[in-house]
């Protein structure tokens, strides 16, 4: 695995890698790599013959209050494990590298970024599409692949990449593979490390209060009072704050207090022991 940390160097080995025409996927990270990443590195290798993985520890979609600098970082851990899954290419530049001095340009997606976590964490997303469309533009991968679990950053990266015109990766060609989850239901999280056994065992009741809300949504029970009631639950097993618990269209992100034909999402994130936990699920 040839591993860069510097553009000129990434962009060398990025020509070497595709010279004889193979394709190439990319699948852009923030380390601290666990199942769920290695997930999608494995997708990747059915789709493309080249991997390229990012691991950028990406400070522009941190709040000020935020976890920047107690994210877990461990390159040389995540270097052997993308080794061992085949990875041809490790992206991991420096913060010097992404934003040089003098940097002093956002891109902003609307609506889909708006609601729900963007309401929540002013910023973050500027951030996300920012630093994923630099991305894009520095390794021009022929398909890019997220993880579900965070929704609303699948849907602002496609809606960037649509509303930009990008074709290396086009909006089709971003992949969204479906959440990994632990033996208990709770979605893989680099962010689950931090939480202590009391807290880790509490976490399990969201992804499980999740599945009761949609069966009582899909069984013809009112929305809202179902979605208090998930919101109690949580709060009753020991969560400290439920910043969001909705239902929505899965493309548009609209919030909807009543069921429609179209495909939806139930949305929540949730603290628990001072760390913020995401999920969603199909309705």
């Amino acid at each position: 695995m040839q591993t860069a940390a510097e553009l000129d160097v990434l962009r060398n080995h990025v020509k070497d890698l595709t010279a004889s025409g193979e394709t190439l996927a990319l699948v852009p990270t923030m380390g601290a790599l666990h199942d769920g990443h290695l997930t999608l590195v494995r997708e990747a290798r059915k789709r493309a013959d080249r991997i390229a993985v990012s691991i950028f520890v990406n400070p522009t979609q941190f709040g000020p209050n935020e976890d920047l600098d107690a994210y877990p970082r461990q390159l040389e851990e995540d270097s052997r494990l993308l080794e061992g899954e085949g990875v041809d290419l490790l992206w991991a530049p420096r913060v010097d590298a992404m934003y040089p001095a003098g940097f002093a340009s956002t891109i902003r997606v609307a609506e889909v970024s708006e609601g729900f976590c963007g309401a929540q964490r002013p910023g973050h997303f500027d951030g996300v599409a920012t630093v994923v469309c630099k991305l894009f533009n520095q390794v021009r991968p022929d398909i890019a692949l997220f993880g579900e679990k965070d929704w609303q950053q699948l849907a602002v990266i496609r809606r960037m990449a649509r509303d930009l015109d990008l074709s290396r990766p086009h909006a089709d060609d971003i992949i969204g593979v479906p959440t990994v989850r632990e033996a208990d239901g709770l979605a893989m999280s680099s962010r689950n490390r931090y939480l202590s056994q009391e807290n880790r065992a509490a976490a399990a009741t969201l992804p499980r209060a999740m599945q009761e809300a949609i069966a009582r949504i899909r069984d013809g029970q009112e929305v809202l009072p179902t979605l208090q009631m998930l919101e109690d639950e949580l709060l009753g097993a020991g969560f400290e704050r439920v910043d969001y618990a909705a239902l929505a269209d899965a493309e548009s992100l609209q919030e909807l207090e009543a069921v429609q034909e179209r495909a939806m999402k139930l949305l929540v994130a949730a603290r628990i022991g001072g760390t913020r936990l995401i999920d969603n699920m199909a309705v």
